[in-house]
């Protein structure tokens, strides 16, 4: 990859992903609303160009942007967080969105395109890991979205002569995740000296840290191959308490609140991905146990950097 174009620029993965493109020489046209308070995540660079382009707007990126490129990532989604999944209608909207994506692509010269699909593309499963070739079958409208636009996406992309492929992003933690999720809100209140409430966390769980993540996909950019599916994770999976557990010693927190409430109906207990594909394609492999991303995390959350070494 040469020069590539990014939406969901700051989003925890896209800001990642940018992060390590930047470092590794590439140039970076960052898709983001020009009103965005977030656009101070980016790093200072001047093979950096930020793009004022809102979801609804796609269409419009090949007026936008001067040169041809050769990677898309399409990593936007609209109307994600806690309640992502309180209108079927709202979240169809990002199949359209996905596809635009991809004209836009097409239209700049891009040769590949990467999306941002989910583990929700499965529904609930129990098994020891979920690979790429496990049955689809979403039970909720975010999941069943990505899942109809990852498929659609691999259709128009064959039509138009661009290769596509469609990771498949499981748990991932740290810097600028969303705070409603579990270790973002978890972290905020133990640091605060708040009590934290969990489920009895039996939960067998995959978490990957964001700056893998990042690094993940632009392995995919560079050496993924056409029409694959991967699984994004660390490929190893523990029980939820032992997670909770370490934020609570690194932040000092005096009790966990494992077990203060109920598992709610239809809840997940087994999720771990299969990332054996993505090992054997790209050479990515997870450079963070959960203990140094979460200490990275909290360096973060007090300080607004890492200090990062890796």
């Amino acid at each position: 990859m040469q020069r590539i174009i990014v939406t969901g620029a700051t989003s925890m993965i896209g800001t990642a992903l940018i992060n390590e493109c930047i470092k590794k020489g590439i140039e970076v046209y960052a898709v983001l609303r020009a009103s965005s308070g977030k656009k101070m995540r980016l790093p200072e660079s001047e093979k950096l160009h930020m793009v004022d382009c809102s979801l609804e707007e796609l269409e419009t990126l090949p007026q936008k942007i001067m040169e041809k490129c050769d990677t898309f990532y399409h990593i936007a989604w609209g109307n994600t967080g806690e309640n992502r999944n309180s209108s079927t209608e709202l979240q169809s909207r990002n199949i359209a969105y996905t596809l635009a994506a991809v004209k836009a692509a097409y239209a700049l010269g891009c040769r590949r395109f990467i999306g941002a699909g989910s583990q929700a593309e499965y529904g609930p499963m129990d098994v020891d890991k979920i690979s790429p070739d496990s049955p689809v079958n979403p039970t909720t409208p975010y999941g069943a979205a990505k899942l109809a636009s990852g498929q659609l996406a691999r259709m128009l992309c064959k039509e138009l002569g661009m290769e596509c492929i469609w990771p498949r992003i499981f748990s991932a933690y740290g810097i600028y995740e969303k705070e409603t999720t579990m270790v973002a809100s978890g972290l905020r209140k133990m640091l605060a000296g708040e009590k934290t409430s969990f489920t009895p966390a039996l939960q067998r769980w995959d978490y990957l840290f964001s700056a893998d993540a990042g690094r993940a996909y632009y392995l995919i950019g560079e050496k993924g191959k056409d029409g694959a599916v991967y699984c994004v994770g660390s490929g190893k999976a523990a029980p939820l308490k032992n997670y909770i557990e370490i934020m609570a010693e690194l932040t000092g927190a005096e009790e966990t609140g494992i077990g203060v409430r109920p598992y709610p109906a239809g809840a997940v207990m087994n999720l771990c991905a299969d990332i054996s594909s993505l090992t054997a394609d790209t050479g990515f492999v997870p450079e963070y146990t959960f203990r140094e991303g979460i200490r990275e995390t909290i360096t973060w959350l007090k300080t607004g950097s890492t200090g990062d070494t890796k």
